[in-house]
Order: structure tokens, then sequence, then C-alpha cells
């Protein structure tokens, strides 16, 4: 069972469906659709654990109820919590406001830090390490990482350095006109010589991987959307289980677009039979 070590936020999402698409001006109504455990490690987490590998999530968290109900239901979806730091003080928090059509805005309003880098990412045991955060002190310890596990990292940031990885993950949503132009010359300095591929998701539209003079496509087929939030984190854990269990990029990409396009029929993260489906 491949070891797999997640890296960025956990939190409690307060969710509201609108009426319509929401747009500067509008005075819109929207149904409270409760709250839920969200935030880029968790959502990447969770279907990882569905899909059989043995997760641990890096992460902090308060000590209020939220970070109990957090660490819960991680906890009940086969996440390993242990290495999560209880923070005194309010967990994570955010709003997530979603449309008819599925699209999202999240509203974060509160974030739950450390003091400094997790130093415990040095010496946790891992088969692949993903990092879904935007925290900008982490490259000396992916550094270390890269000789013994396979390390994918989500953008951004995107400075040059910043992520020392052998697969760098984006939404084109994200990126500079210039990055969208030419991924591979302009985000490949966040990870330096050790990149192997610079992988950009479109949305509805699929996603693309590239390396030094190749290009993959893999279109999104046709799916009802409902919430796309998480699903971009859905599409990550995806590719790293593709990838962790030995698939070339080729069809990991291809099974990455597969679990992104599934995310966005569901409200929340897959539940684990359709996720057992997909593997």
């Amino acid at each position: 069972m491949p070891r797999i070590v997640v890296v960025g936020s956990i939190a409690i999402d307060e969710v509201v469906a609108l009426g319509q698409a929401l747009r500067p001006g509008l005075h819109l109504d929207g149904r409270e659709r409760g709250r839920r455990v969200g935030g880029g490690a968790a959502n990447t987490a969770i279907p990882l654990a569905f899909a059989g590998h043995a997760v641990t999530v890096v992460s902090a968290t308060g000590t209020d109820a939220d970070g109990s109900t957090i660490l819960r239901r991680l906890s009940e979806a086969g996440v390993d919590t242990s290495h999560v730091a209880r923070r005194p003080g309010p967990s994570t928090r955010s709003l997530v406001l979603t449309d008819a059509a599925g699209e999202r805005t999240v509203v974060n309003l509160h974030r739950c830090r450390e003091d400094g880098p997790p130093r415990r990412l040095r010496t946790l045991p891992a088969d692949a390490l993903y990092v879904r955060s935007r925290e900008a002190d982490l490259a000396w310890i992916l550094s270390e990482r890269l000789d013994s596990t396979l390390v994918v990292a989500h953008l951004p940031p995107s400075t040059a350095g910043c992520r020392p990885a052998h697969v760098l993950v984006a939404s084109s949503a994200d990126l500079t006109r210039e990055e969208r132009d030419a991924p591979w010359a302009t985000l490949r300095k966040a990870g330096g010589q050790t990149v192997r591929w610079v992988v950009v998701t479109h949305g509805a539209d699929g996603a693309e991987a590239f390396s030094e003079g190749r290009r993959l496509h893999v279109p999104a087929r046709e799916a009802t959307a409902v919430d796309s939030t998480g699903a971009g984190d859905v599409f990550a854990a995806g590719l790293v289980h593709a990838l962790v269990s030995g698939a070339p990029m080729e069809s990991a990409l291809a099974t990455a677009v597969a679990w992104g396009t599934a995310a966005v029929e569901w409200e929340g993260v897959p539940p684990l039979e359709r996720i057992r489906a997909l593997v």
C-alpha cells in the first residue's frame, strides 16, 4: 500500500447555494447548504484514502470544536491525522458560494497556520508527497525529499526555486498570460531541474501535461456540474494515485481528468463508492 503525505489546509466550509451567478452589484438570494470539511489537503487526502492508500495529512487546525470535527471526519475517511498540529484559537474557515452552473467562489474567513515550516516532513515515511499549500517556506524540506520520494507540488506560489518537485500542477485560472502561453518554460522554474512534468488544468476543457519537447492533452468528458469546489484537488488526487502506482504520465493524466470530472458531479468530495469505481 503506497504511503502518501499531503500537505496543505484543512478547513470547515460553510456552503451557500446562489440562485444565479455571482456578479458585482447584484442583490442575491441564497440557501444555506450546511457545513462540511474542506481545504486543499482534505479534498486531496480523502479520495486518496478512499482509493486504498495510506494517507497522512500534515496541516494545522484550531483547538475549537471545528478543529475536532475536522479531525474526526478525516479519521472516519481513513486519513491519518496524527501529524496535524493543534493551534490555540479557531480553525481555518471558508465561505463557499455555489451557483446553478456549479461554479464556486471561496471566501477565506480565517486561516489557522503553524509558526514555521512543518519540520516533521523531513522524516515522515512516504512514497509520494503532495503539497497543496501557498506557504513559501517549504523549499528546503522538499529538496531533502527529492531523492527518495515522488514530490508533486501545486502552484502558486510559482517564484523560482520555491517548489522543488518532480511534477508541478497548476490551474490555468491562476496563471498569467505568459505562463499560459509557455507553461514548461515559465512554471518549471518554480521546481528547478528535477521537474519532469508541468501539468495545467483547464476545467471543463480537461488538462495538459508538458515536458521537454512534449505536450499531452486529455479532454474532460461531459458532466452535469453540481459543485466545482475541490475538483482541482480531486484531480490532483487522481494524478498522484496513478503516478505512485507506477503509471506513465499519459495514463496518469487521463486518470486525473476522470477523477476531477467526477468531482464536479457531487457536493464536496465524491463518496467512497464513486472513487473506487474509478480506481
